[in-house]
């Protein structure tokens, strides 16, 4: 065989054997993306999906003494729907979750929107200090309040140094003020973050078109900047309800007797009162909230997204 020849005879073995290593880079890839996938449907089946359905199965069970009797039985629900007690309860949580997250959305969009743009040589630091309380207990953050807030705490002392009480107030502490602060500080971080990484994906050409254009800064804000962050905002603001809607260590802490929230008798129904079919109906309720906002969340995101 001449020379010209084996060079030939490479060149076509060369061209056949590239579309079959192309085609085994895609199998190895396809089997990549399934085992993934499988893990994650796996694991969201076992952990997500499983307790979700033994919990709804559990809530049309009965109580029967100190057993629970398999049955298919409303009473649990009609029990909620008839007793304004738990319509108290429940409507007491949406009022607390919903004050956290309007306060915690605002404060977090503007710390996030000052570090973003103002904050500079300072940024890493405030991001530091932003990030730093995560990695403490969520235990630790709640019960700090009480010290803070007590008669003899830190912020009765300073009012009653400056004057402006004669004697340390117990109105700070044990009631939907506490309740309400301390879950705005500990949630505050789940608004703040997304949106400063949102605003940090933001072209700075869009702002620099926008003010070539002769856009003052605040229409500059309102048009191009917060559309761009809404879907951030709207994430971050769905998560914080999702956690103060279903917070029971703070309440317990820092709450009165008239400021029991959905999570304390969910918690009690399972534990002191034995009636896991109860407690599993009302579970189910506070599912069906959340599941209620995500679905709302999700279509102004998408519309205000499009908009945008």
């Amino acid at each position: 065989m001449s020379r010209a020849q084996g060079v030939a005879t490479a060149a076509g073995g060369a061209a056949v054997g590239a579309p079959a290593v192309s085609l085994l880079r895609r199998l190895g890839r396809r089997r990549l993306e399934l085992a993934s996938g499988g893990a994650a449907l796996l694991y969201t089946l076992v952990f997500i999906v499983l307790p979700y359905a033994m919990v709804a199965i559990f809530s049309f069970w009965e109580k029967d003494l100190y057993t629970i009797r398999p049955a298919l039985s409303v009473d649990n629900y009609a029990k909620i729907a008839g007793s304004g007690v738990y319509a108290h309860v429940i409507g007491n949580s949406v009022l607390v979750a919903t004050t956290v997250t309007v306060i915690a959305s605002v404060l977090g969009y503007v710390l996030a929107y000052y570090l973003a743009v103002y904050a500079r040589r300072w940024r890493n630091l405030l991001f530091f200090l932003l990030v730093v309380p995560l990695w403490t207990s969520f235990l630790l953050r709640a019960y700090i309040w009480t010290i803070i807030l007590g008669r003899e705490g830190i912020l009765n002392t300073l009012l009653v140094k400056l004057g402006i009480i004669q004697d340390p107030t117990p109105l700070l502490l044990y009631n939907k003020f506490s309740i309400c602060l301390a879950l705005i500080y500990i949630f505050l971080p789940f608004v703040a973050l997304p949106v400063y990484a949102a605003l940090e994906k933001i072209p700075r050409s869009y702002i620099e078109a926008s003010r070539d254009l002769g856009s003052p800064p605040l229409p500059t804000f309102r048009h191009v900047v917060f559309p761009l962050t809404v879907p951030a905002l709207a994430a971050g603001a769905t998560v914080v309800f999702c956690l103060s809607f279903g917070d029971f260590i703070t309440p317990k802490l820092l709450g009165g007797s008239s400021d029991i929230m959905i999570a304390n008798v969910i918690i009690e129904q399972f534990g002191a009162a034995f009636n896991w079919p109860f407690g599993s109906a009302l579970a189910v309720i506070v599912l069906l909230v959340v599941f209620a906002l995500l679905g709302v969340t999700s279509l102004v995101a998408r519309g205000l997204g499009r908009n945008a």
